[in-house]
């Protein structure tokens, strides 16, 4: 189950971004879309679990944590989103 994680760090890691989610459960990959410019993120980020309980508890633990004054948002990882269809 692919987790969808919004309002991260500019500048975060992908170890860091990966240990978010430690206490909840050992995310498989972890995705973080930086700008090729700057090399910052783009504020969003996916983890990938096998276990669906894992990213349950990982999206509970998460959505609406408070982390260096931003708050998280996450959700269940939607394939149509952002998908433009002509």
């Amino acid at each position: 189950m692919k987790v969808y994680v919004g309002n991260i760090s500019r500048h975060i890691s992908d170890e860091q971004f990966h240990a978010l989610a430690l206490p909840f459960g050992n995310a498989d990959s972890v995705s973080v879309p930086r700008d090729v410019e700057s090399g910052r993120t783009k504020g969003y980020g996916f983890l990938d679990f096998a276990n669906r309980d894992e990213a349950l508890a990982t999206i509970a633990g998460l959505n609406g944590k408070d982390i260096d004054g931003q708050i998280l948002n996450a959700s269940e990882a939607n394939a149509a989103r952002g998908v433009r269809r002509f």
